[in-house]
C-alpha cells in the first residue's frame, strides 16, 4: 500500500476500546474515556481528523513543533495514563483487556518519544507537513472542496501554514545549534522540492486548482470573493513560505547538514533510533536482533535463488540471472495494456479455488483492477486504493503502465498481485472496514508493521494458493521477499553501524535485481524514516511465526481459515497485543 502515514499508528488503539464496549458494554465507564480519548486525539490532531473522513477541524493547523503544543500532547499521554491506572485490568472483560492494553501501549509509546527531540527534524524529503500541504490544498486529496465552508477552512487551514514553517525553521536551527541535523543528501532533495511551489502567477499555482474547479452552483458573490482570497493567499502567504523553507534549506542548513547517514552520528541518536524501532515494529526486538534476523534471511532467501536459478538450466551467477530476467525479450510477452490486465485477473481466477478453503470470511467490497491513469503512471508504482465501507466504490488494485511492450512479467506478478490485491490489502482493510461494530477509528485506521505484515504474508501463501508453478514468477516473489530482508539489514546498519549511503546502495544492489535509481531513492527513504522500513518483514514473520506455532498446538484441530479469521477479524493491533490475542485464542482450541 503506498501510504501509510505514522498519524494512522494511534487508530487501532482507539478502535480496540471502543469494539470491546461495544459487544459487551460491560463497562461503560471505560467506554467513556475511550471516546473522551479520541475525541481529545483528534482535537490536537486536526489533519489525522480531516484523512479520517471527520470535517470538523478542518480549518485548523497545529504549530505541532512549538514548545506549547509539545507541552499540551505530554500533559494528554499524562492524563489518560493516569485514567487508565483508575482500571484494574483483571476486572476487566475479555474485550476491554485488550482495549486496556494497546491503550497502555499507546500512551506510554507516545510519551517516551517525547523525551527526544525528534522536532529539531521537522521534515525531510518523504515525510513532510509541507508536502502534505500541497496535496491537501491540490484539491484531489483528503481536504474537501465541495462548499463555500469547504473553500472558507481551506483559507484558515493555510494561513497558519506560515507560523508552523517559522517554528519549524526555529527548530532546524536548534537541531544546528546541538548537532541533530539531516544528512547532506536529503537536504539537496528538500530544498528544490519547497522552490518548486514558488510562482509569480497565482494561476500557475498548485494551490490554485480548487479555483479552476470551483462549483457552479456558488452564488457568483462568492466565487469572486474566494477567487481573490485564494489570490491573495497564493501570492502573500503561500508563495512566500516555501520561498522561505527553500531559501533556509539551501542557504543556512545545507552547510551544516551531516555528511554522516544514519542516527548513530546523532547525540543520543543511537537511543532514538531504539526507539523508533519500538514505534514502527510495535514490538520489544532490539535493533541487533533484527539486523542478525536480516542477514539470516538474505543468505536463507539467497540459497532458494540459486536453486530455482539452477533448475531452469541458467548457466551463470546470480546477478547475471537478474540481469536475464530483466533483459530477456521472451519476458515482455505483452502488446497492450488490456493484456496485462488480463493477466493479472487470470490470476485471480487460477487461485480463487483454493482461495475458499483458506478464507471463509471474505469481503463484500467489490475489486477492480484498474491500469493507473496516464498523468500520474509515471511516478507510480503498483497499488491498492481502498473501496468505502458502503461498497458504493470498489476497492481498486491499480497497475501503472507506461509501454506494454516492456511490462516484463518477471517483476513478481504474482505476488504483487497477492500483496496489493488480494488476499493482502482488499482482504484485511475492506473486512476491517465493512465491520460495523468498530468505531470509524479502527475501521478506517492501520499499524504499519500488522497491515504491511499481513500484504507480505499473503505474499508467502503462492505455492498454497496454486501459483508460483511458473519458476520465474516465483523468482519474483523471492524477489519482493529479498527486498524487505534487506531492509533489515541496511536500515539497522545505517542508523547504528556507521553503514555509509553508499555502501548501502551497493549492498541492496549486490543482493537483489534493482537499478540504481530505485536503490538510492530506497537507502534515502530508510534515512529519512529511520525503522519505518522494518515493519513489513517483522509483522509477515510474526504472522508465520503464529501460524507454525499453532499448527504445533494444535494438531489436526488446525483449521487455516479459522486462523486466517482470527488474524483479520479484529482489526489493526500493535504486534505485542496481537500475539497475546491469538495465543489465547489457540488456548481455547487445544
Amino acid at each position: 500500500m503506498k501510504r501509510i502515514a505514522f498519524v494512522l499508528l494511534f487508530a487501532g488503539t482507539m478502535a480496540a476500546c471502543k469494539q470491546g464496549d461495544q459487544k459487551s458494554n460491560a463497562n461503560p465507564q471505560f467506554s467513556k474515556l475511550c471516546d473522551q480519548y479520541y475525541e481529545d486525539y483528534l482535537k490536537l490532531n486536526p489533519i489525522s481528523a480531516t484523512y479520517a473522513g471527520d470535517n470538523r477541524y478542518n480549518s485548523e493547523l497545529p504549530n505541532d513543533g512549538s514548545v506549547a503544543y509539545l507541552n499540551t500532547t505530554k500533559n494528554f499521554y499524562k492524563q489518560y495514563l493516569d485514567s487508565l491506572g483508575k482500571y484494574k485490568r483483571d476486572q476487566l472483560d475479555e474485550n476491554d483487556k485488550l482495549s486496556f492494553d494497546v491503550l497502555k501501549d499507546n500512551l506510554e509509546t507516545g510519551l517516551e518519544g517525547l523525551k527526544y527531540h525528534f522536532e529539531y527534524l521537522p521534515f525531510n524529503q518523504m515525510n513532510a507537513l509541507p508536502l502534505t500541504i500541497g496535496q491537501l490544498g491540490s484539491g484531489t486529496g483528503a481536504q474537501p472542496f465541495k462548499t463555500v465552508k469547504d473553500y472558507e477552512d481551506w483559507l484558515k487551514r493555510v494561513n497558519a501554514f506560515s507560523v508552523w514553517a517559522d517554528t519549524a525553521i526555529g527548530n532546524f536551527k536548534k537541531g544546528i545549534a546541538s548537532g541533530i541535523v539531516l544528512p547532506k543528501a536529503l537536504v539537496v532533495k528538500m530544498y528544490p522540492q519547497m522552490l518548486s511551489m514558488v510562482v509569480t502567477d497565482p494561476a500557475k499555482s498548485l494551490f490554485y486548482a480548487p479555483v479552476t474547479q470551483m462549483p457552479k452552483d456558488f452564488a457568483d458573490a462568492d466565487k469572486k470573493r474566494l477567487t481573490e482570497a485564494y489570490r491573495n493567499t497564493i501570492l502573500n502567504v503561500i508563495v512566500p513560505t516555501y520561498k522561505k523553507l527553500g531559501t533556509f534549506l539551501k542557504n543556512e542548513y545545507l552547510p551544516k547538514s551531516r555528511t554522516t547517514s544514519g542516527f548513530s552520528s546523532l547525540p543520543e541518536g543511537t537511543a532514538m533510533y531504539t526507539y523508533l524501532v519500538k514505534q514502527q515494529t510495535t514490538t520489544t526486538k532490539t535493533p541487533e536482533e533484527i539486523y542478525q534476523t536480516g542477514l539470516k534471511e538474505v543468505a536463507r532467501i539467497h540459497s532458494l535463488m540459486d536453486s530455482i536459478k539452477n533448475k531452469t538450466g541458467f548457466k551463470g551467477d546470480l546477478k547475471a540471472f537478474f540481469e536475464y530476467m530483466k533483459t530477456d525479450p521472451k519476458f515482455m510477452p505483452y502488446k497492450t495494456s488490456a493484456e496485462i490486465l488480463a493477466a493479472f485477473d487470470n490470476i485471480h481466477k487460477r487461485m480463487e479455488p483454493n482461495l475458499k478453503t483458506m478464507f471463509t470470511t471474505v469481503p463484500k467490497t467489490p475489486f477492480e483492477i484498474r491500469q493507473t491513469e496516464a498523468f500520474r503512471a509515471a511516478s507510480a508504482s503498483a497499488e491498492y486504493n481502498q473501496g468505502s465501507a458502503d461498497g458504493k466504490r470498489p476497492g481498486i488494485f491499480y497497475v501503472p503502465i507506461l509501454d506494454a511492450t516492456k511490462f516484463n512479467t518477471t517483476s513478481g506478478m504474482e505476488s504483487l498481485f497477492l500483496h496489493e490485491a488480494i488476499p493482502g490489502h482488499h482482504y484485511q482493510i475492506s473486512l476491517t472496514q465493512e465491520n460495523t461494530e468498530l468505531p470509524k477509528f479502527r475501521r478506517f485506521g492501520m499499524h504499519n508493521a500488522y497491515v504491511e505484515g499481513w500484504a507480505l504474508y499473503c505474499e508467502s501463501l503462492g505455492k498454497e494458493l496454486g501459483l508460483y508453478t511458473d519458476p520465474y514468477q516465483y523468482m519474483g516473489a523471492l524477489g519482493d521477499e529479498m527486498h524487505r530482508a534487506i531492509r533489515l539489514v541496511v536500515d539497522v546498519a545505517i542508523h547504528t553501524k556507521n553503514m555509509a549511503r553508499e555502501q548501502a546502495i551497493k549492498y541492496m544492489m549486490d543482493n537483489e535485481a534493482i537499478n540504481e535509481q530505485g536503490a538510492t531513492a530506497e537507502i534515502e527513504r530508510y534515512m529519512g524514516m529511520p525503522a519505518q522500513a522494518l515493519g513489513y518483514k517483522i509483522g509477515a514473520m510474526k504472522i508465520r511465526e503464529l501460524r507454525s506455532r499453532y499448527e504445533k498446538q494444535q494438531g489436526a484441530k488446525f483449521k487455516l481459515a479459522e486462523f486466517h479469521h482470527q488474524v483479520l477479524k479484529d482489526g489493526s493491533l500493535p504486534l505485542s497485543v496481537f500475539e497475546n490475542k491469538m495465543d489465547n485464542w489457540s488456548a481455547t482450541v487445544k
